[in-house]
């Protein structure tokens, strides 16, 4: 256990405002901040702030063009740390003289977890004397518990906390986070007071490599949505064609070709539809190319990334959601894609690939449809069926709503992970005693 003064002195160095005042001071790491498509990260924070005060670090400060306006609220309020500068050298001092054997022995055991993942290794390398720094920080401000958005880089500042000044931690298991490299896991899961998968099957995968005995300390916790933002439109449906409308990165995973080319095989059949893709990305360019190769510029308009408000107004009028995400070639997934539970909120029937815990969100035929990924031809078919079936879009969407308000609201589900959070805390306040 690490070694304590009797008084820490508040240390400099963090970039921040006032941290708001809550019932009882926790920590929240995540890797970046603000990133647009990351709004469970933003709404878990604010949810928890009505009851706890949050200090909030991420790992990394991004640079974006687009933000929500709560993530620039939230933004006033956030601890950014440089990779290195005074104050973080002096934290380095601080724990090398208190409890130099904890300090090097956090940093061996990182090392020796991390080694064998370069991303891992060399990432743990660059963020330990800011996760020491963070400590240091914690401790001065009565954190009681630290809760990490990634079973990753994050998952590794709380392990670090928690051997420098004893703070409990948590982390949350999300997608691509846990599909892809899974180093490290099983340590960090040991050293973390739980962990919470959003879905069943990530909470199997973890404990295919870590093995059952651990599982216990994993707790299946949805991410989820404001329901009152992401609500049915009223009145008529817009006049025109059928609407399709896909929201999300533009990159591999997100599978948007495989979309444009069920929508090239819509139009040779004659299907009066118009489609919209929505979001930034490495691929844009290449996808634009599709769309005019294809022959459907006049109905498939690609648009930048917009914030919450408006991608709500936008679903609103829209016929349906379709997140064609397929497995990438280094084998990342997607965990359940938020913008699924916007589009369900708003009683719209979606179409998605069965990937992952997808099928724990999206009821094949009740909430919407399952498609295989990567398969036009399905996505296709699923579409050709919604155009044509009025009364079948107004059944999947009253049910996927249902499904929603029922299992993946934000303040319901951030209320579960703040009730263990109290458990934690309540768990070491117990064990101290």
């Amino acid at each position: 256990m690490p070694a304590h003064d009797e008084q820490t002195p508040p240390p400099d160095g963090a970039e921040t405002n006032d941290v708001p005042v809550g019932s009882l001071p926790i920590g929240y790491v995540t890797s970046r901040f603000p990133v647009l498509t990351e709004t469970f990260v933003l709404f878990e924070v604010l949810a928890l702030e009505r009851r706890f005060a949050v200090h909030f670090f991420p790992l990394l400060r991004e640079r974006v063009d687009v933000v929500h306006a709560e993530a620039a609220e939230l933004g006033k309020r956030v601890q950014h740390l440089p990779f290195l500068s005074v104050p973080i050298l002096r934290s380095q001092l601080h724990y090398l003289r208190r409890s130099p054997g904890v300090y090097c022995r956090a940093l061996w055991d990182v090392l020796k977890g991390t080694f064998g993942s370069s991303n891992f290794f060399f990432g743990a390398l660059g963020i330990f004397p800011k996760s020491v720094h963070a400590a240091r920080l914690m401790e001065a401000a009565g954190v009681r518990h630290v809760h990490c958005a990634w079973a990753t880089h994050p998952a590794v500042t709380g392990f670090v906390i928690r051997r420098l000044v004893g703070i409990p931690f948590s982390f949350t298991a999300h997608g691509s986070d846990l599909h892809v490299d899974r180093t490290m896991l099983c340590e960090k899961l040991s050293e973390a007071a739980f962990a919470v998968a959003i879905s069943g099957f990530n909470r199997n995968v973890i404990g295919d490599e870590c093995g059952p005995a651990r599982l216990e300390k994993v707790e299946v916790i949805h991410v989820g949505v404001d329901t009152d933002v992401f609500r049915p439109r009223e009145g008529q449906r817009p006049p025109g064609g059928f609407r399709i409308l896909c929201v999300g990165r533009l990159d591999e995973g997100k599978g948007q070709t495989h979309l444009i080319e069920a929508g090239r095989r819509l139009a040779d059949e004659g299907v009066d539809f118009v489609m919209e893709i929505v979001g930034e990305g490495d691929r844009r360019e290449r996808l634009e190319r599709q769309i005019e190769e294809s022959g459907l510029g006049d109905r498939v308009a690609i648009d930048g990334a917009h914030p919450r408000a408006e991608i709500a107004e936008r679903m609103r009028a829209m016929d349906v959601i379709v997140a064609p995400s397929v497995p990438t070639g280094n084998g990342k997934k997607e965990g359940i894609p938020v913008v699924l539970m916007e589009a369900m909120s708003c009683g719209l029937p979606v179409v998605a690939s069965d990937l992952a815990g997808i099928a724990e969100l999206v009821e094949n035929e009740r909430t919407g449809f399952l498609v295989a990924p990567g398969d036009p031809d399905a996505i296709a078919a699923a579409l050709r069926r919604l155009a044509h079936d009025t009364g079948l879009r107004s059944e999947l969407g009253r049910a996927g709503r249902e499904k929603v308000v029922r299992e993946f609201n934000t303040d319901r589900n951030t209320a579960a992970l703040g009730d263990r959070i109290m458990a934690a805390i309540d768990g070491s306040a117990a064990g101290a005693r």
